[in-house]
């Protein structure tokens, strides 16, 4: 029994300092990806990042060891996020239910990280500087393997005939614009801030166009 409490001792104060050290770095992290949307990789500083998450800046680099690091992390999260995404197309299910799975996945994730991917879409148009080759290369290996179960759909009579690469272009524009492009995608709607009823409407509008061009009938 003694045992027993001398260990909770020891492993409280292990647990606190995890949870300080995850709510700090998400507290850096999240004020970083404000202020790289705004301002950009290098009109940032670290000092600007400590300020906004509320730490003195030997912590940031307590955390993290430089600027690009920081913003290369929050590439790789992204990048993440997006994997869960496609996880939703695999060869078992049926196409109508994987791709408005990944459909309404991607338009989530748009939703509910809107600063990030607008963060992202600034690093594309400047060329993607920060997009590893190790990144560049994951992300064509994984669609190329997802494109391989539209080429088996095909081929099993489930879907129409297209080229799949494009077909993920064409997922990649319509979900990430309504995030992106926040404020075109409000003026459209009449409205100042898209909300949840908006990226409803966006998914099933999104859903049915995609799949009856894919020859797909929408599940009921």
């Amino acid at each position: 029994m003694e045992d027993q409490v001398l260990a909770a001792r020891k492993t409280a104060p292990e647990a606190t300092d995890r949870r300080i050290r995850a709510r700090n770095k998400k507290a850096i992290l999240d004020a970083a990806i404000t202020i790289f949307r705004e301002k950009g990789y290098d009109g940032t500083s670290i000092a600007e990042i400590a300020a906004a998450a509320g730490l003195p800046k030997a912590n940031v680099y307590y955390y993290f060891q430089n600027k690009e690091t920081i913003y290369q992390t929050i590439v790789g999260d992204l990048i993440g996020e997006w994997d869960k995404a496609l996880a939703h197309l695999t060869g078992d299910r049926e196409p109508a239910d994987a791709i408005a799975g990944y459909i309404r996945a991607k338009l989530d994730f748009s939703r509910r990280h809107t600063a990030q991917s607008q963060m992202f879409a600034n690093e594309a148009v400047h060329g993607g500087r920060f997009l590893t080759r190790r990144d560049r290369a994951h992300m064509l290996a994984i669609t190329r393997e997802k494109a391989s179960v539209f080429e088996d759909w095909m081929k099993a009579g489930k879907m129409r005939r297209l080229d799949p690469m494009h077909l993920f272009i064409m997922l990649w524009a319509s979900t990430q614009y309504y995030a992106d492009f926040e404020v075109l995608a409000g003026v459209a709607l009449s409205t100042r801030r898209l909300r949840p009823a908006d990226y409803e409407r966006a998914a099933e509008t999104i859903v049915g166009i995609i799949l009856r061009g894919c020859g797909i009938m929408p599940a009921t």
